[in-house]
């Protein structure tokens, strides 16, 4: 199976120098204009959520490496190598095959994300992601093992039955990843460039919204990327019924200290249904 590059980089050198850039870009962000001042976004409670927040994502991605060695790109290059897929018997020029593909696997993480709120089971894992009581850019990387290799897996399938192109699957990754750790930062935005950003991709005032505790807040907004799935789909939350500053987020079950420990983190689909 050949390998993928990107720009001249092995993919996986392009997807951790992708990630360390965001990461590092937004880390710097966050303390130069945070949109929210509370205790868990700063000082010792800080510290406790990304040791648990970045312990969570290390081993998620051991999990995946374990369980689904190709993930997404390697199983787009082996759908290649072995010609199936949609895209394989159709012929489309590279870069509307690729395009296509990128709005298709956005959808299909939309239509993920609202399943997982929908069946109980999902939501039995899903919900460690939304117990961070104090949500910054760490949040995006806080998802369960498990939720991590299911995902995976429903992401191959869609890949396998487009036949979607490997370099579109790796841009594809590398923007939901940045995307991800964007709009759950703790990052101010003039409300008018949050109001233009906002008609197509999402904030992150939209997706905090989506992080509240009020149930009815966090079954909306659900995009990654795109913001235009949850206006096609009625899901769209424009504001927080407590206003932007005033949002409690996390989990209503869950409001003490107990979310930034590590193992309890870990065992919290086992041990509670949060609905």
């Amino acid at each position: 199976m050949d390998e993928l590059s990107l720009f001249g980089f092995s993919e996986p050198l392009a997807r951790l120098g992708a990630f360390a850039t965001i990461f590092l870009a937004l880390t710097v962000l966050e303390l130069a204009a945070p949109r929210l001042e509370r205790a868990e976004l700063a000082g010792a409670l800080k510290s406790r959520r990304w040791f648990t927040n970045l312990s969570i994502v290390l081993l998620s991605s051991l999990a995946l490496r374990l369980v689904f060695p190709l993930a997404a790109v390697g199983t787009a290059l082996w759908a290649q190598e072995a010609q199936i897929g949609l895209f394989a018997h159709l012929a489309l020029p590279g870069w509307l095959a690729g395009l296509i593909a990128f709005v298709v696997l956005d959808f299909v993480i939309w239509l993920e994300h609202l399943a997982s709120h929908k069946w109980s089971l999902l939501w039995r894992i899903h919900q460690m992601h939304h117990a961070d009581t104090g949500i910054d850019l760490t949040t995006a990387l806080r998802f369960h093992p498990l939720e991590i290799v299911l995902s995976m897996v429903w992401k191959a399938a869609i890949i396998i039955a487009l036949g979607a192109p490997p370099i579109a699957v790796l841009l594809f990754e590398i923007v939901l990843n940045g995307a991800a750790m964007f709009n759950h930062a703790n990052l101010y935005l003039p409300p008018s460039v949050d109001r233009v950003l906002r008609l197509v991709i999402v904030t992150p005032d939209m997706h905090r919204t989506h992080h509240s505790t009020d149930r009815r807040e966090t079954d909306s907004n659900y995009g990654f990327n795109f913001s235009f799935w949850d206006r096609l789909f009625a899901t769209y939350t424009a504001r927080p019924r407590r206003g932007e500053r005033d949002i409690e987020v996390g989990l209503k079950e869950w409001r003490g200290k107990e979310p930034m420990q590590l193992w309890w983190s870990l065992l919290l689909p086992f041990r509670h249904r949060a609905r």
